[in-house]
């Protein structure tokens, strides 16, 4: 990042701690609370103000390869618009405001209301990744008239491949090849453990992770890069014996695999009995 850049994104930062502490009410909480969960969402992301004029101080705005979402704010409603939000998945109804357009979707919060905080976190990474995959697809075309092949996967933060979304074994394999290291090796096994255990099962990638499925019941499992492990999140996991250690979350557990202390045998228990319980969203 260039000096100029730098005091950009410092005077941006600023710009929103002025506008939140501004507000001096719950309007400033929510929108302090909503930018933390996007900062948590996107280690990487940008705090922008955008369309800035003689009447306007400017939006708050977080992009990540484009405009993720803006954040407004009026007398009764704290307005949280995604930029490509009729494109992204949103199991979890978070979407309550400009639902007849054909690009945007937004998120009204009043005055007392709770976000879900994991699926709002989810959406940011969603839209992260469709910016990514729009970018590379443009690479990708212009690769193909100048006869180049298209550049490899982006690592993001940890080592995560950025693989755009889709359903199937391409993009997951796609997301496989490219991780770094020995987690290249726990992808293939965690791989092969899944389809080995679950006949016909469903796969896809979202928000920069395999997801593995069963058509009619939904998701049971996703695995993502971290530096120093490979995160397997079953979606049901309270419901597993033994539970898997991490997590809090009502339904969720999951655990950290490190260099070679994947045991497949507890693995494989794992996979047959969440495969065999109702999943979580659409497969």
């Amino acid at each position: 990042m260039s000096a100029a850049d730098a005091n950009e994104h410092q005077s941006a930062a600023e710009f929103f701690d002025r506008r939140i502490a501004a507000l001096g009410d719950w309007r400033g909480e929510t929108l302090s609370r909503m930018r933390s969960l996007i900062r948590e969402a996107d280690p990487d992301v940008v705090e922008e103000v955008k369309w800035v004029r003689a009447t306007s101080p400017g939006t708050p705005t977080w992009s990540h390869g484009g405009i993720l979402c803006t954040g407004e704010t009026y007398k009764s409603v704290v307005k949280l618009t995604f930029a490509k939000g009729a494109s992204l998945e949103d199991p979890a109804g978070l979407f309550n405001a400009s639902l007849e357009g054909n690009t945007r979707r937004a998120i009204d919060i009043r005055e007392g209301e709770e976000v879900d905080a994991s699926a709002f976190k989810a959406l940011i990474r969603a839209a992260v990744a469709l910016n990514a995959g729009r970018a590379r697809g443009r690479s990708a075309a212009a690769g193909a008239e100048s006869g180049k092949p298209a550049a490899k996967p982006v690592l993001l933060t940890g080592g995560n491949p950025q693989v755009a979304k889709g359903d199937g074994d391409a993009p997951v394999q796609a997301y496989i090849a490219a991780m770094p290291g020995w987690k290249q090796e726990v992808g293939r096994r965690l791989d092969s453990l899944v389809v080995g255990t679950v006949p016909g099962v469903k796969k896809a990638v979202k928000w920069n992770s395999p997801f593995y499925g069963v058509a009619g019941q939904g998701w049971f499992l996703s695995f993502h890069v971290f530096a120093r492990y490979v995160k397997v999140t079953f979606f049901r996991g309270t419901a597993l014996a033994p539970v898997p250690p991490g997590g809090t979350d009502k339904d969720a557990r999951w655990i950290d695999v490190h260099e070679d202390d994947l045991d497949e045998a507890q693995m494989r228990a794992w996979i047959r009995r969440a495969a065999a319980l109702p999943g979580w969203g659409k497969s």
